[in-house]
């Protein structure tokens, strides 16, 4: 394959001299995280996790973002990630993913006239947007993305199974693939809710 993690030689100065955290390398494949501020469990209800499916949908279609490998926990998202070539800028696509994302679910959150939690909620994220130079009013989801690029196979496989197996290790299925909003069930022959590109 034609991507980074699949790379030997991997003492060479430019990778040593790369930092964990960033979009370095513009040909790499990254884990990402993304956490809702202060954990808050968000995504037990599925019309935010659709929201935020709907997005990463767009920004494959229309960003140039491939997909690897997800999972929509209650709190936070994994990804697998990587721009394709005719795109300059994996962060850019990051930052407006998470800007439409706030804002929609935020929206979703204050209109949703079945959400017993909608105060709350909304204040939290509010308390988070004032503490928050870089934010207005609101402040969904928390500034690090902590991104890792893979670059060996078993770093990568590591990742992949520590996505698939979030599921698995919070109690609520017995097989990673029998977890809806993720992307084991892919990696296990049938089909996600994701168009993805398999690793393996």
């Amino acid at each position: 394959m034609r991507r980074s993690v699949f790379r030997h030689g991997l003492e060479n100065n430019n990778y040593k001299n790369m930092s964990a955290y960033k979009f370095d390398d513009p040909e790499g494949i990254y884990f990402v995280t993304f956490t809702v501020v202060e954990w808050i469990d968000v995504f037990t209800r599925s019309e935010y996790s659709e929201i935020v499916l709907d997005s990463i949908r767009y920004c494959q279609k229309e960003k140039g973002l491939e997909v690897y490998a997800w999972v929509i926990m209650s709190n936070h998202i994994h990804l697998i990630i990587s721009r394709n070539e005719n795109v300059n800028d994996l962060s850019a696509i990051v930052r407006d993913f998470k800007k439409f994302t706030a804002s929609h679910i935020l929206k979703s959150i204050e209109n949703n006239t079945h959400e017993s939690r909608k105060n709350w909620m909304l204040w939290i994220f509010s308390s988070a947007g004032k503490k928050n130079k870089n934010n207005t009013n609101f402040q969904f989801w928390k500034q690090d993305n902590h991104a890792e690029l893979l670059m060996t196979n078993k770093f990568m496989q590591q990742k992949l199974d520590y996505i698939h197996n979030n599921p698995v290790v919070a109690g609520l299925v017995d097989e990673p693939e029998y977890y809806k909003y993720s992307s084991a069930s892919d990696y296990a022959g049938q089909k996600g809710l994701l168009k993805i590109k398999l690793l393996v």
